[in-house]
């Protein structure tokens, strides 16, 4: 049975390793959950710690910052007006309920949008929703190295099983 739980986890992992690259999927929150599945099938001597699941919550968490932040960055470096990085973040949280489509295309939608509102040219709107569009896409990034640096976590901690 202990093998099954093994096989799991890993099954887990690699489904959110996947996730972290496509937004249809929370990817640091299945491989958080495979964790504490893991945690709770096998029993404290045969997996990780709490002190371990903390840091893996820890770093979902800041992948969600990621997440909602990654356009607002992207849109300021591309020279944003604080309404344009506000129309970035607005359109992220509102592109969360519309899939993989709203979570790149509402932070750009939001950033232009903001551009006009502050009176800009279509050009300055156009560079600010192109700033959202590669900061969305930093952030795919950085939540795929935190994706498997807590996988490599989970790995360094968890006691051998042979």
């Amino acid at each position: 049975m202990e093998l099954f739980w093994w096989l799991f986890t890993i099954v887990l992992f690699a489904v959110g390793l996947i996730g972290t690259i496509a937004p249809v999927l929370p990817g640091t929150t299945i491989i958080l959950a495979a964790a504490v599945v893991h945690r709770i099938m096998l029993g404290p001597e045969k997996s990780i710690g709490w002190r371990t699941i903390i840091v893996l919550m820890l770093l979902t968490l800041a992948t969600y910052a990621i997440d909602v932040f990654g356009g607002y960055f992207g849109a300021k470096y591309f020279g944003a007006t604080k309404w344009g990085t506000f129309g970035a973040i607005l359109g992220a949280l509102v592109g969360l309920f519309f899939g993989i489509v709203g979570l790149f295309v509402g932070p750009v939608i939001g950033a232009i949008a903001g551009e006009f509102i502050a009176g800009k040219r279509m050009i300055d709107a156009g560079r600010a929703g192109w700033g959202s569009l590669l900061g969305n896409l930093g952030a795919m990034l950085g939540k795929l190295v935190i994706g498997l640096a807590m996988i490599a976590i989970f790995f360094l901690t968890v006691p051998t099983p042979f």
